[in-house]
């Protein structure tokens, strides 16, 4: 059986990040004992932005909100989301 390497102690989620997107997971982790979990509140991290948009826009983003019953917040994630998912198709 190989020995499993030591799993480093990590500062920052950035960190770990880099860490993990260039070391194999096979020297640090068994799959072979690997189990089912779920994460039923996990979040995404979320930073926060600033963007200009002008008057008129963020009126029609609004009242598109307001119709939906949604935070004007919520629908410009929405719709940025269901636009970069449809950019990555479309680049495939």
């Amino acid at each position: 059986m190989k020995q499993l390497k030591k799993i480093p102690k990590f500062k920052s989620e950035d960190e770990e990040r880099e860490f993990w997107a260039n070391a194999d997971s096979t020297d640090y982790v068994d799959w072979n004992k690997k189990e089912a979990v779920a994460f039923a509140n996990l979040k995404p991290t979320t930073k926060t932005i600033s963007l200009r948009l002008p008057d008129s826009m963020l009126d029609e983003i609004k009242t598109l909100a307001n119709k939906r019953d949604v935070p004007y917040q919520s629908l410009i994630k929405i719709i940025l989301k269901e636009r970069i998912d449809r950019e990555y198709r479309t680049s495939a």
